[in-house]
């Protein structure tokens, strides 16, 4: 498509606007400060794109403030939530950038003289979540965004329509409606004040002047950093506008950069396109939106149908266990009524003996008969009766049992049934997660489920030809034992109540030709702290490519060489077989990896910048002519060169011993590959022999003979902007001392 079909395009969708067509209004959403809830006032572009209002992003700061003061403090209350931090006041905002001032510019004595206020710099976004730091300068290294400043102004404008703006030299009550606006005083003027203000023959009258508005942006966007300088160039890396002298000697020296026109072109096209396919699919989006409406509504009715069904069901076995309950209460009832007659009817027997002292009284009385044939004929009955007492007497037992152990009820299994109720659909199959999963001598295999997915009771892991299976209840398993340089094969499913899903697609892992070494960069051995930072965990380096590398250019002009910045691992190798990976990010400028050995390691840390440095040493992976004519059979040392998104395979000597195909070819074009996401390095010390992998495929880029005489170090060189990070496995066992 040419310039001029694209302009007429863009001026098309533009007039489409104005028409009406998508009308201002539809776009309140995305003129709503994410923090106030708000039209944007002022707003700010934060480092990630996103904007937010000038006052919130003082109070972002003064929240931070007071939550690192409070941190640092004996006696503030734990546990205090952010939410509950009063609003600060504006004279409070404005203090803190006092404060912030004072502290940028009496930092170092305040270190000196122990302070311990920490300075924030450091603000969430609320858009993205990210950490935004904004370094030294703070809020005055951000760049106010003009265009959304103007979007919010029509917005308003055509909001309140009936409401003019008045002027600002007028006072009231004989205050005039503003007909202009000076774009150079920043002020609104009515006609006669423009006059008094502006006349002819002076330098005002050639003031720029619009329309009445209160949006007041400056003519030319001046760069943060170095305010007396215009920005005219657009830094891809970090997606902002710069100035010549950030690309000079600044924090942008080895970014790609390009011309502010051709940045504006190339974006307006881009939005261009964007918004004429969002247009012309208007009908397409229509039909979606109704489909979606059909979904919403399916969804509730068939949430509710859900709903009313496990209604049922519970009601049911409600029923049942009440009807369950009310039996066995009964039964209990029945045999407590029948224990209790059977106790009183004893009772009453017992009752019987002890009204029977009259019996015994009478038993007396007939002993007192002397006629033998009255006594017998009287005492026979009385004897029966008096025995039957004696032995109720001899041998008492109740007539019933008073415990009910018969009738205890145990509804453990029962309970555990209910807690482990659930749907009995099948469960979704879940996914091998390649972004987390990891897979050295041990593999750490990480899988995801749908976002709607019911709770599982278990997941099962299998390899090896489906020989081998874990049971595990997390979303992630360690497999331990796996053999060296060989394929294996994942796959997954979920269980729940006793049913499986069906198996994850099978991903296959690489093995690495070797066990992993485990290290962390050394900050011992030759750090520079002034152009290299590692983080607390020394498992990340960047190179910053600052004023300190741009003196040091200064030796060009006598044909020094800008030596690296090297960095080493803490553990070094002396005998058998190790693999470890890491990261170069895509914008490193250039990254030398490899091994090295004590020895040469010494030489490069203690001699002097320039003269030891690889670039004067044989296989330094420079792609140099003159450097290949001398490359040796074996050098204590080999460096592989990566920057600019590209690998660079060494141009092999005829007498060297190195292998791949790209290496041994003359055209320079196969020796340049892309840069992988991750890179792995292998090291056989026995063999002196160093490998170099991709680390996704586990496909051998380049390899070749090293010396191995003395104690080898993993190395790391970085020149200019530049980061490495190492891979989490080769780091997790050192990080758990």
């Amino acid at each position: 498509m040419s310039d001029s079909e694209d302009m007429t395009e863009f001026v098309s969708i533009v007039e489409r606007i104005e028409r009406g067509e998508v009308p201002i209004k539809n776009i309140e959403r995305e003129l709503i400060c994410p923090i106030c809830k708000e039209l944007f006032t002022h707003p700010l572009i934060l480092p990630c794109q996103h904007s937010i209002c000038h006052k919130c992003v003082r109070e972002l700061l003064m929240l931070n403030h007071e939550d690192s003061f409070d941190a640092g403090s004996e006696c503030s209350m734990p546990g205090s939530p952010r939410s509950r931090v009063p609003s600060p006041s504006m004279e409070r905002l404005d203090r803190l950038v006092r404060s912030a001032t004072v502290r940028r510019s009496f930092g170092n004595r305040g270190r000196r003289g122990g302070s311990v206020t920490p300075r924030v710099t450091t603000i969430p976004c609320p858009g993205c979540q990210h950490d935004i730091d904004l370094g030294e300068r703070g809020i005055s290294m951000l760049f106010r965004n003009f265009t959304l400043e103007s979007i919010v102004e029509r917005y308003r404008q055509a909001a309140r329509a009936a409401i003019a703006i008045m002027c600002n030299i007028c006072k009231p009550p004989q205050q005039q409606e503003a007909t202009k606006s000076c774009m150079d005083c920043k002020a609104s003027y009515c006609n006669e004040c423009f006059k008094l203000h502006h006349p002819w023959g002076t330098p005002k009258a050639q003031h720029e002047y619009v329309g009445p508005t209160t949006n007041f942006r400056p003519k030319v966007l001046m760069c943060p950093e170095h305010e007396m300088e215009k920005v005219n160039m657009y830094c891809e890396v970090c997606r902002r506008p710069v100035c010549h002298l950030c690309k000079l000697g600044g924090s942008h020296a080895n970014h790609k950069v390009t011309s502010m026109s051709s940045a504006y072109k190339i974006l307006k096209e881009k939005l261009a396109k964007s918004i004429h396919y969002l247009i012309s699919k208007e009908d397409r989006v229509r039909t979606q939106i109704t489909e979606l409406e059909l979904l919403i509504s399916q969804t509730e009715e068939n949430g509710q149908l859900a709903e009313r069904r496990a209604n049922e069901h519970f009601e049911r076995l409600f029923e049942t266990l009440q009807e369950r309950k009310s039996e066995m209460l009964r039964s209990i009832e029945q045999s407590r009524n029948r224990r209790l007659d059977q106790l009183k009817t004893q009772v009453e027997e017992y009752q019987g003996m002890l009204e029977n002292s009259g019996l015994v009284g009478y038993a007396q009385e007939v002993l007192k008969e002397t006629d033998q044939s009255c006594f017998v004929q009287t005492a026979k009955q009385l004897h029966v009766r008096i025995q039957k007492a004696t032995e109720s007497l001899r041998t008492f037992h109740p007539a019933a049992d008073p415990c009910f152990d018969e009738f205890v009820l145990d509804t453990s299994r029962e309970e555990t049934l209910i807690k482990e109720m659930c749907f009995g659909g099948v469960p979704d199959p879940p996914l091998i997660d390649l972004s987390n999963s990891r897979v050295y001598n041990e593999a750490s295999i990480w899988w995801r489920l749908s976002e709607d997915h019911l709770p599982t009771d278990h997941h099962v892991l299998e390899y090896r030809r489906w020989l081998y299976d874990y049971k595990v209840y997390g979303p992630s398993a360690v497999v331990f034992d796996l053999d060296p340089d060989s394929l294996y094969s994942f796959r997954v499913r979920s269980c729940r109540n006793s049913m499986f899903s069906p198996y994850s697609p099978e991903v296959t892992f690489h093995t690495p030709p070797a066990p992993a070494f485990g290290f962390l960069f050394s900050d011992k051995c030759g750090f520079s702290t002034e152009r290299l930072i590692l983080n607390k965990r020394r498992d990340t380096v960047e190179s910053v490519a600052g004023m300190a590398f741009l003196l040091a250019a200064e030796r060009v002009q006598t044909g020094s060489y800008i030596g690296l910045d090297y960095i080493i691992g803490d553990t070094g190798i002396s005998q058998g077989r190790f693999y470890w990976a890491f990261k170069v990010e895509p914008y490193s400028y250039m990254v030398k990896v490899g091994v090295a050995s004590d020895s040469k390691l010494l030489e490069w840390f203690h001699n002097p910048r320039g003269t030891s440095s690889p670039r004067y040493d044989h296989d330094s992976g420079h792609d140099s002519g003159s450097e290949d004519t001398c490359y040796e059979l074996s050098q204590p040392f080999t460096l592989l060169t990566m920057g600019m998104g590209k690998l660079f395979i060494p141009k092999a000597s005829p007498s060297s011993s190195v292998s791949t195909a790209n290496a041994s070819s003359g055209d320079p074009g196969n020796r340049v590959l892309p840069m992988p996401q991750r890179l792995g390095v292998c090291l056989d010390y026995d063999a002196c022999r160093v490998y170099f992998y991709d680390a996704d495929t586990m496909r051998c880029l380049y390899e070749r003979q090293v010396d191995c005489s003395g104690t080898m170090y993993p190395a790391f060189g970085l020149m200019g902007s530049g980061k490495v990070q190492l891979e989490e496995f080769i780091t997790a066992k050192r990080l758990t001392f």
